[in-house]
C-alpha cells in the first residue's frame, strides 16, 4: 500500500481531522464543521462545510463520495454523487449535501458526512483520428450488456 502526506489546515469550525475507520478503508471520513446543527427537509439540499482546507501532493486528486450507510438507511448521499478536489483548490472543502428521503435529516456538527479517497492522476494525450477500433459492444449505451 503507498502512502502519502496529505497537509490539512484546520479551521475555526474543525471539529476533527479527516481519517480512516478502519485499517481497510480506501476512504477518510469528513465530517461536518459547523457550529450548531443542519436540517435538511425533504429534497433539500446544501452546502456542508467540513472545517478544514487541504494540500494535495502534485499530481493527485481527491474525490469526496457518498457514505453507503447514510444513503442506505436515511436517503442521505451528495448531490454530484463523486466531487473532485483539484490539487491546486485551496478553499475549505464542502460536501454538496441531498436529502432524498421524504423525512427530515439533521446533521450535527463532528457528523461524518462523506468519504474522501486520494488517488494518483494520470493526464490523457489526444490523438485525433479517423477511425476508432471496434469490438462487441459497439455503441450499445445503457443497459446495452444485458444489465
Amino acid at each position: 500500500m503507498n502512502t502519502i502526506v496529505l497537509k490539512v489546515k484546520k479551521l475555526d469550525n474543525n471539529k476533527s481531522l479527516p481519517e480512516y475507520a478502519t485499517s481497510g478503508a480506501a476512504g477518510m471520513d469528513l465530517t461536518a464543521g459547523i457550529d450548531e446543527p443542519m436540517v435538511f427537509k425533504p429534497l433539500e439540499r446544501k452546502l456542508v462545510p467540513t472545517g478544514i482546507i487541504i494540500e494535495l501532493p502534485h499530481g493527485y486528486e481527491a474525490q469526496v463520495r457518498p457514505r453507503s450507510g447514510m444513503s442506505i438507511k436515511h436517503g442521505i448521499t451528495l448531490v454530484n454523487c463523486v466531487g473532485t478536489i483539484d490539487e491546486d483548490y485551496r478553499g475549505e472543502l464542502k460536501v454538496p449535501v441531498i436529502n432524498l428521503s421524504q423525512e427530515e435529516y439533521t446533521i450535527n456538527p463532528g457528523d461524518r458526512i462523506a468519504q474522501m479517497i486520494v488517488a494518483p492522476v494520470v493526464k490523457a494525450e489526444i490523438e485525433v483520428v479517423e477511425t476508432v477500433g471496434a469490438t462487441n459492444r459497439a455503441s450499445g449505451g445503457f443497459g446495452s450488456t444485458g444489465y
